[in-house]
């Protein structure tokens, strides 16, 4: 689950993670208000940060600086409400509804610090660059060894030679190491609390009088926790996600939508990415990764098919099930329920395998629809492509 940098900063901010003054508005009199206490404060000017769930707004116009009130009111009533667009939200953009009015800091360098679960070592690892402010991905491919990594052992947290020797790689003042040190394990200590997948501050900036800060906060969390923090759940803005994940999600069900036009409904994540990998590979564009799971009863492989068919891409549907936990009659009787309730009118191509196959055929043979059965999943995937028109016959 993502949250909006406004959000992590108050919850970094909880663990002793310097942040700036700021607060959140939805209105430009809101905007206005929160500037005229910044500058009453002492702020030598406020910046004025589009709150949406992607990154790059600086660069498509989300992120401007006002050195007045007037002004900040003025930024404020052109950035609500327009469509900002960036590398990360696709042509389509996201709609701005929410802003991030704090105060601007005189940074003197920027830096890199992230905390981020290393699946293959099954350790969370601190990584640290001197190369703040820039895309790390970019950095990444260009420079990896610009990329500062430790790897924390379960338990320990950041051990203190760990922090000194990040901080002293980055080339941060003598009087800075011990702060940075502080900062760091506060850091992580926030992303093991919180379940976090990820939580990332580009910039992490020094400031002229030597203070450190985090300029932006990126915080995700695994899914999977969120039932041990049901706070963190509340701050989910459904605003930000696609409509038709935000449905799946009510029944349990692991969906992304995609720009193909054959819609997917498998179980298993393996098998629904090997199954988009064999899409791909016949010729067509999978629409979506669909995994109802290994447990799916027949009430959700009903709304996992009426999900795909929401989607107007869709021209033809691949199912590719093994049934093991979810037999395949119980997924035959959940397709002809959602196929008898949407009128499905798209051609739907079938691959089943496993636990009361024979059962399964004969439920979809029986239920006067004119399914397009595959024996195999190369063929499942030859058929389903020709049916959406993505190959020529």
């Amino acid at each position: 689950m993502k949250i909006h940098e406004y959000q992590a900063k108050n919850i970094l901010s909880k663990y002793g993670v310097a942040v700036p003054r700021g607060e959140m508005v939805e209105t430009a009199e809101q905007a206005s208000q929160a500037a005229r206490k910044l500058f009453d404060a002492g702020a030598g000017g406020v910046v004025v940060k589009a709150q949406i769930h992607a990154g790059g707004r600086g660069k498509g116009g989300g992120v401007k600086i006002a050195r007045s009130v007037a002004e900040a009111a003025e930024i404020a009533g052109k950035m609500l409400g327009m469509c900002l667009v960036t590398h990360q939200t696709g042509p389509e953009g996201r709609i701005v509804q929410r802003l991030l009015v704090e105060e601007t800091l005189p940074i003197e360098k920027e830096y890199y610090l992230g905390v981020v679960l290393d699946r293959q070592a099954a350790r969370n690892v601190f990584m640290a660059s001197a190369a703040g402010g820039m895309e790390i991905e970019q950095v990444a491919a260009e420079t990896p060894e610009a990329i500062l990594k430790e790897y924390m052992e379960p338990g320990l947290g950041l051990l203190p030679y760990q922090g000194r020797k990040l901080a002293l790689a980055l080339g941060l003042k003598p009087a800075q190491i011990n702060p940075a040190v502080k900062f760091m394990s506060s850091l992580l200590r926030a992303a093991e609390d919180t379940d976090a997948s990820l939580v990332e501050i580009n910039p992490f900036i020094s400031t002229t009088d030597g203070r450190l800060f985090a300029l932006d906060a990126k915080v995700n969390f695994d899914d999977n926790a969120l039932y041990r923090h049901p706070e963190i759940k509340e701050l989910r803005d459904l605003a930000e996600e696609d409509p038709l994940e935000v449905e799946a999600s009510k029944y349990a069900l692991n969906y992304i939508k995609l720009d193909g036009n054959v819609g997917c409904m498998v179980n298993g994540a393996g098998l629904a990415m090997a199954t988009m990998d064999i899409i791909k590979y016949a010729g067509g564009m999978p629409a979506n990764f669909l995994d109802v799971g290994g447990g799916a009863n027949e009430d959700q492989v009903t709304h996992a098919f009426e999900i795909l068919l929401s989607d107007q891409n869709v021209k033809a549907v691949l199912i590719n099930i093994f049934g093991g936990i979810l037999r395949v009659d119980t997924l035959a009787n959940g397709v002809v329920a959602a196929a008898r309730k949407t009128g499905i009118k798209l051609p739907v191509v079938l691959r089943l395998e496993g636990t009361n196959v024979e059962q399964g055929r004969e439920i979809l043979k029986k239920s006067g629809f004119n399914f397009i059965v595959a024996e195999t999943m190369k063929d499942a995937a030859d058929k389903v492509v020709r049916a959406a028109g993505a190959v020529k016959a």
